[in-house]
């Protein structure tokens, strides 16, 4: 009886998830994404003025890496100062594109819609990074174009600090943005709308951001000039949401907003740190509000610090986002930028970011991470690389399901003929039009309702404007495997079971 109990205290012991957290090893659904900056040429192109062959060479550099340790988003930034990546009828084309603002950029092809296709071939995520409301990056303003908002409605700016910035409080800016957004969503087959932290500035000792005649004018009776700015954040954050869902309903929307909401000293519900500038007193964005109302489908803030750093701890700032997060799929920014590059000697040791994954994949709250930024990772960083590939990226995954689209029904298209021709397996269906992917699982006879991930021999993108699909034969080594789809939604269908032995 006493090794019985012993036995069963045991069994108890290791099931308890207070005392030992257990996680898979090769989670089936994970986002793992990397932020690609584009301002100031950070990662890319690394030049405005390299050819265009040198530019696509340099982004499929960076897209080539990444798949290569199973990512599956990139986040690019195509709209960085009040300019744009693409050819848009609201701002000038980027000089950090083309070298001159305003000028178009000499490639033989649409810039975007190559760089999602590249993405979506490789079987990654097109996440669209937009600044939205910092105008200009310095105040070098004889490089902007006539057509930028600086020049034809200096009324819309604000000048901070070294700076120039969207007045969020005007009417007019909100209606601009909305305009950009829908040009975007329509004419491109991005998978979502990002946001990054700069909403109003940081502060700056001494500063002033005049916005003073917008609040008298548009503030509503009172109502203070904190709260008034907070609102107008909102009002874009809501309106943004509403412009995406109403064009392309499975276009995601998310935002990636500074790490910390608010300091406990000020607030009893903030984190147990000293950040110095918070996102809601200091940016006057108010994330909480944003996921309660439904309005975002991601978050992912910004947790750029160490795991033990005293002042803003990263173990802590993790755990609150957790706690806080209204059912929202919740990412962790993460900095390897900061590896062997900071004052913060933590940053020494190879294996910071990896704990720092650890803590992200053992917490249920958190669906996976995402880099800043592209180059940190590909610049002498080798062994942390090769770490993380081994221990928490060795197999792919799937992206996460947007959690505004948990009740999204997918219909699952009926194989009408399979045949072999050449080298080649062909898949005939009745209608791809609303899928993504095809995937390809090592099956037996009998089909499962989902396989794993460690099953998946092969991930193909759809055409469209296609009803089949073409598989090499070198890709198929068995008898039986199971077909399923991913929709434009990232839901996956039931597998279907298929006999190679049984097609003509």
């Amino acid at each position: 009886m006493t090794k019985q109990l012993a036995l069963l205290a045991l069994i108890l012991l290791f099931n308890s998830c207070g005392i030992f957290k257990s996680y898979e090893k090769h989670p089936k659904r994970e986002f793992r994404g990397v932020w690609i900056a584009t301002v100031v040429n950070i990662d890319w192109p690394k030049n405005g003025n390299d050819t265009s062959e040198k530019q696509k060479a340099d982004y499929l550099k960076i897209l080539d890496f990444y798949e290569k340790e199973n990512y599956n988003a990139v986040i690019v930034q195509v709209r960085a100062a009040g300019d744009a990546f693409y050819d848009s009828e609201y701002a000038p084309w980027s000089r950090f594109l083309t070298g001159e603002e305003g000028t178009p950029p000499k490639w033989n092809t649409d810039v975007l819609e190559w760089m999602i296709s590249e993405a979506h071939q490789r079987g990654m995520e097109f996440h669209a990074w937009l600044n939205p409301y910092r105008a200009t990056f310095d105040e070098n303003f004889e490089v902007l174009a006539e057509t930028h908002d600086y020049c034809t409605h200096p009324e819309w700016i604000v000048h901070y600090g070294k700076k120039n910035y969207y007045n969020p409080g005007l009417p007019q800016v909100q209606k601009h943005f909305s305009n950009i957004i829908t040009e975007l969503v329509s004419n491109y087959d991005v998978d979502a709308i990002h946001f990054d932290d700069y909403f109003y500035p940081y502060k700056i000792k001494d500063a002033i951001f005049n916005d003073s005649l917008a609040f008298e004018t548009y503030a509503q009776n009172n109502q203070s000039i904190d709260d008034w700015r907070r609102s107008n954040i909102d009002s874009l954050v809501k309106q943004s949401h509403e412009t995406i869902k109403a064009i392309k309903p499975w276009v995601q929307f998310g935002i990636s907003p500074f790490g910390v909401w608010k300091n406990n000293s000020t607030d009893p519900k903030g984190s147990d740190t000293k950040a110095g500038q918070t996102t809601y007193e200091d940016l006057y964005a108010d994330p909480l509000l944003w996921m309660e109302k439904g309005w975002i489908d991601y978050l992912a803030p910004q947790v750029y610090w160490s795991m033990d750093l005293p002042v803003a701890s990263h173990r802590k700032i993790v755990d609150w986002w957790s706690k806080n997060n209204f059912d929202t799929n919740l990412y962790v920014g993460n900095g390897p930028y900061k590896i062997r590059n900071n004052s913060d000697e933590a940053w020494n040791d190879s294996k910071e970011l990896p704990m720092q994954l650890e803590l992200a994949r053992e917490t249920p709250q958190i669906q996976g991470n995402i880099m800043f930024s592209a180059k940190s990772l590909m610049t002498e960083k080798d062994d942390v690389v090769e770490y993380i590939n081994k221990k928490y990226y060795k197999l792919p995954a799937l992206n996460p399901i947007s959690s505004l689209a948990k009740n999204h029904s997918i219909i699952k298209p009926q194989l009408i003929n399979t045949t072999k021709e050449g080298d080649e397996v062909i898949f005939e269906f009745d209608d791809l039009k609303s899928m993504r992917y095809m995937l390809i699982y090592s099956s037996g006879r009998k089909v499962k309702e989902e396989y794993p991930i460690k099953k998946l021999v092969t991930k193909v993108l759809i055409n469209s404007n296609s009803n089949s699909i073409r598989i090499p034969k070198s890709d198929f080594k068995k008898t039986y495997y199971s077909i399923s789809f991913i929709d434009l939604y990232a839901v996956e269908t039931i597998p279907t079971v298929i006999n190679l032995k049984n097609i003509p």
